[in-house]
């Protein structure tokens, strides 16, 4: 059986880890190297690392920081912000990341993702859907969540899988920092619809609520930012709760 995979959050804005609610109001969280530290010590399964202001900035993700994270970890590592061509990926790559997060760019021009998939290979490229519900549709946005499309979660969803995508970050912009858990019916039916790893992100309070993504929502891994940074949830407390109600998870020994 394949475990369910943890995954701390950190996003990151003029070089500081931060995190806000529905992707605002953000406030400061810490050192991204001190912390991407003490995830991998405790056995948190993989990092993700978003320069959140990269594509509203239209700048690059933060190259030497993307360094200094690598150096730091032993877990695997996933960087994204501003990524829009293949050199961006191998700047990346080159510098520690193990898979690469599209979005924005993504959805302006499809082909991006066929052409990284070729290049460098699926199991590396994660594409990054952000949605909200809009009048019962979920709708992507761009940007940061600032700039509002017409496309479909679910049809997006499909379309990257065809395109070559090794997996998909969901973010629920409703959920995002509410801590009232995930958008569970969403990520099911990604599951349903998709044969693509799904990680679920945006609600994590408690524990319960990341039993809930395995279980009701059926994603295979399961993403957080504040409950980790601010030391509500401890991760090794959260992976032996999972394991005591019969999810796999991996506890080294």
């Amino acid at each position: 059986m394949l475990t369910k995979r943890i995954i701390p959050c950190l996003d990151i804005k003029d070089g500081r880890t931060v995190k806000g609610v529905n992707f605002v109001n953000l406030r400061d969280a810490g050192d991204p190297v001190a912390l991407a530290a003490q995830y991998a010590q405790e056995q948190a399964d993989e990092l993700v690392f978003l320069d959140i202001s990269a594509t509203e900035q239209k700048r690059k993700t933060l190259a030497n920081l993307v360094l200094r994270v690598a150096a730091a970890i032993d877990i695997p590592f996933t960087v994204g912000g501003g990524i829009s061509t293949i050199e961006d990926v191998a700047i990346l790559l080159k510098n520690g990341a193990d898979k690469v997060s599209v979005n924005s760019a993504a959805v302006k021009n499809p082909k991006l993702i066929d052409a990284l998939a070729e290049q460098f290979g699926s199991q590396c490229i994660v594409v990054a859907i952000d949605a909200k519900q809009i009048e019962g549709q979920w709708k992507v946005h761009l940007v940061g969540g600032k700039e509002p499309t017409d496309r479909d979660l679910f049809e997006w969803a499909k379309e990257v899988e065809q395109r070559g995508a090794g997996e998909l970050l969901f973010t629920s912009m409703d959920h995002d920092g509410t801590k009232q858990g995930f958008a569970n019916e969403a990520l099911a039916r990604l599951s349903v619809e998709t044969n693509l790893p799904v990680i679920a992100s945006g609600g994590a309070g408690n524990i319960s609520h990341f039993s809930e993504a395995f279980t009701i929502g059926k994603a295979d891994a399961a993403l957080a930012a504040s409950v980790f940074h601010f030391g509500e949830i401890a991760i090794p407390e959260l992976k032996n709760k999972l394991k005591q109600q019969q999810i796999a998870v991996r506890i080294d020994k």
